[in-house]
């Protein structure tokens, strides 16, 4: 019992038992019970993944990335939706808190990080992903938003725009953090920032839609728009496309996250590019790095990678 144990265990046993072994297994059709495996061990081999909104591409993304490395490493996901609300994420929470997960990943809807408490208490690491609290410290990966928008908002600039507009949301960290970029970027330029430029909400498509329609309109036209994330600027293109302006003979634009669909727009778009699977890959390591107590008592990490802008058709050189 005890060679077979060992076997199942991953441990090294004398070649002559392990064909034993697999043949008795075979003819019983036996498999590991994963659930009274973690009841002993105390580990599941699971880990929460909490998403703050699975229709967007981009979370869609997110989540292949994480699975591929979890899988690297032995462990399966557990993905929860939180739909953009703060109670179903702290709903989310508990539910993967009562599963007995060993670690949590967060794409977070909160700014606040109160609704982790749970798993605080119960001794489960977490990892945030792309987005940070404002009020607690935990190991997070993602990009520096401010420094990635203020480029994008410069390279508008030494295409001689002067009149800029931004499309991005003011209830969440990244939205924030692009919109501080943005107001850097133009005062930098010495150039005044004008609240009509400046177009607040959720990222989503419907937002990206309206607030394009919106700036289209204005008597003072801008004449280039940064978008603050992918679902926003398919809206915002989806907009442009319907009025009787183009781009970019009558307004440039930049927007955030190459990802697939983006292929398909013409003209082809300038893009601030997020190195997702990278962003995945290390928060995937921290966090295993806490599951496995390699770095228990550290301090909290915070990552940041660089971004970079892909080059394309949609922004205009002014004369």
């Amino acid at each position: 019992m005890a060679t077979i144990s060992k076997y199942l265990n991953g441990g090294n046993v004398l070649p002559e038992n392990k064909v034993l072994i697999e043949e008795a297994i075979q003819e019983l059709h036996y498999e590991v019970n994963e659930i009274a495996r973690g009841l002993v061990k105390n580990k599941t081999k699971i880990v929460g993944v909490m998403v703050h909104d699975i229709s967007c591409y981009f979370s869609g993304m997110l989540l292949h990335y994480i699975g591929q490395e979890l899988r690297k490493r032995g462990y399966g996901m557990m993905s929860c939706d939180s739909c953009n609300d703060e109670e179903i994420e702290a709903q989310n929470l508990k539910f993967l808190v009562s599963r007995k997960v060993d670690g949590i990943i967060v794409i977070p809807v909160s700014m606040r990080g109160a609704f982790l408490k749970p798993a605080k208490q119960n001794k489960i690491p977490i990892v945030l992903v792309d987005r940070a609290f404002q009020d607690e410290e935990f190991d997070c990966v993602g990009i520096d938003n401010k420094i990635a928008a203020y480029r994008a908002v410069d390279l508008l600039v030494k295409h001689n725009h002067k009149k800029i507009a931004v499309i991005a949301s003011d209830v969440e960290y990244t939205g924030i953090e692009r919109i501080k970029g943005y107001e850097d970027a133009i005062r930098q330029a010495g150039l005044e920032v004008r609240e009509e430029y400046i177009r607040r909400g959720r990222h989503s498509m419907e937002v990206g839609y309206e607030m394009m329609k919106e700036l289209l309109a204005c008597p003072d036209r801008p004449t280039a728009v940064l978008m603050g994330n992918y679902d926003t600027m398919l809206g915002g293109v989806l907009a442009v496309n319907q009025s009787e302006f183009s781009c970019p003979e009558d307004i440039s634009l930049i927007g955030f996250d190459n990802l697939m669909i983006s292929g398909l727009i013409n003209p082809s778009w300038y893009m601030v590019e997020q190195p997702m699977e990278k962003m995945c890959g290390k928060a995937v390591e921290l966090l295993w790095n806490r599951m496995e107590k390699k770095e228990e008592d550290s301090s909290p990490v915070k990552i940041c990678f660089g971004t970079k802008i892909q080059k394309g058709e949609s922004i205009r050189r002014l004369e």
